[in-house]
């Protein structure tokens, strides 16, 4: 009999907690804060200086003030690193993600209503910072995801921070998708420390009007505290994919789909609701046939093991309403009629059918892999030019226009007692 690889519950059996244990970003939040709290307020003060006390600390890497920025002969030699067949890759996913955001640019509108116009048009934020994971791996699509929405949005100075290795290189191929993508400065600074740099400045890094992109919980939670005073795009940690099937659905897809989330880190939560006990059973079978012997496994096995569980229920109702429970970044509903039931779901990303994983969003679909976890997907969108982008609205009235709408406007002014509002607009007619 093949081990269990991941918890295993039916609706009956479920725990009360199970959706706290299961939602990583929830975890621990309150013993980082302190932590957290005490390397911004260290920025804050120190600049350059906690920086790189902070980049020796957790990177073990000597900077300076000097090597805080890529350099651009650093960029070109990194070019010298990576294939033709990289470079060639991630100009594929620009081109796919830029063409999406394109199109999403092209919801300016204008409405005419009884002699008022109003326009609403997009314009650009003047500077956002992208955070890009690095550590045990490297992330140059998050690099795409986070930059190219932001060029397409007119943004004229983006900003990349990623952490670099013990001898002060940022990965090269992260510096490549920089360059493709268009980014203004990059620089050698990593985790919580990074987002308070991009929220407040220091004397090499000039402050953003925005910070975007994924990152661990320390990321994560720092972007949460200094978002009182900069913007940022949504609490995005730790990976989630949630896989709805039943009976149709193929098991050995369904384990390798579970097994190539688990992948990115002893956090990430992976889980499978079905209404079919043999296909659970059997993607049990499945995950631990892989997990034996694919790469990373160690890594793979622990994360499954810490946050991996599979639920099986009586109905598909059941179904939905304990995947609206949860709300995850990605969702892959494998099912009869999956269309149909996506219209009833709550989730970052929808992928339909047997051939849209998550890897095909991640990387060739030109939607957004940077996504809200932890349940923010119940208020957040995926990330998108919107979110590098402001919405104003401009408004012209004509005479007859106003005239129109001016006794409403006096009922309201003199139901809110704000009698001087009205005023402004009958003095348009007094002297008539």
């Amino acid at each position: 009999m093949q081990p269990q690889i991941v918890k295993q519950w039916t609706t009956q059996t479920l725990p009360s907690n199970w959706f706290k244990l299961q939602q990583a970003d929830l975890k621990s939040v309150e013993c980082l804060e302190e932590t957290v709290k005490n390397i911004i307020n260290q920025v804050r003060l120190n600049g350059d200086k906690a920086l790189i006390e902070f980049a020796e600390r957790f990177d073990k890497v000597k900077l300076t003030p000097q090597t805080l920025r890529v350099s651009a002969e650093e960029i070109k030699e990194a070019y010298s690193k990576v294939t033709q067949q990289q470079i060639d890759a991630l100009q594929f996913m620009k081109q796919r993600v830029e063409t999406y955001q394109r199109k999403q640019m092209q919801l300016e509108s204008q409405t005419d209503i009884d002699g008022i116009s109003i326009n609403t048009v997009l314009y650009p934020l003047e500077s956002v910072g992208c955070y890009v994971p690095g550590g045990q791996a490297a992330y140059p699509s998050t690099v795409v995801m986070t930059a190219v929405p932001a060029k397409v949005a007119g943004v004229k100075r983006i900003v990349v921070c990623s952490p670099s290795d013990a001898e002060g290189r940022v990965n090269a191929l992260v510096l490549v998708a920089s360059d493709i993508c268009g980014v203004s400065e990059v620089y050698k600074v990593g985790g919580a420390q990074a987002v308070a740099a991009l929220a407040y400045g220091t004397q090499t890094i000039k402050a953003v009007c925005k910070i975007v992109g994924p990152g661990s919980k320390y990321v994560t939670v720092a972007k949460v505290l200094v978002s009182t005073d900069v913007a940022i795009d949504m609490p995005a940690g730790p990976s989630e994919v949630l896989i709805l099937a039943d009976e149709t659905a193929d098991p050995m897809l369904v384990a390798f789909d579970m097994v190539s989330q688990a992948e990115h880190g002893v956090d990430s939560v992976t889980g499978l609701i079905t209404t079919s006990e043999q296909l659970a059973e059997a993607v049990q079978k499945n995950l631990a046939e892989i997990t034996i012997s694919t790469e990373r496994s160690e890594k793979i096995s622990e994360s499954l093991k810490k946050y991996g569980f599979i639920i099986t229920c009586d109905s598909v109702d059941e179904m939905v309403e304990l995947s609206n429970q949860f709300a995850p970044e990605h969702l892959e509903v494998m099912t009869k009629n999956a269309k149909d039931l996506s219209r009833k779901l709550v989730a970052g990303l929808i992928l339909l059918g047997s051939y849209s994983p998550v890897a095909l969003s991640d990387y060739a679909s030109g939607t957004n892999h940077v996504l809200p976890t932890g349940t923010f997907a119940r208020s957040f969108s995926a990330l998108s030019v919107f979110d590098f982008s402001r919405r104003v609205s401009i408004v012209e009235c004509s005479k007859s226009g106003l005239e129109r709408v001016k006794d409403s406007i006096k009922v309201l002014t003199d139901t809110e007692n704000l009698p001087n509002h009205y005023k402004a607009v009958n003095a348009r007619f007094n002297n008539e």
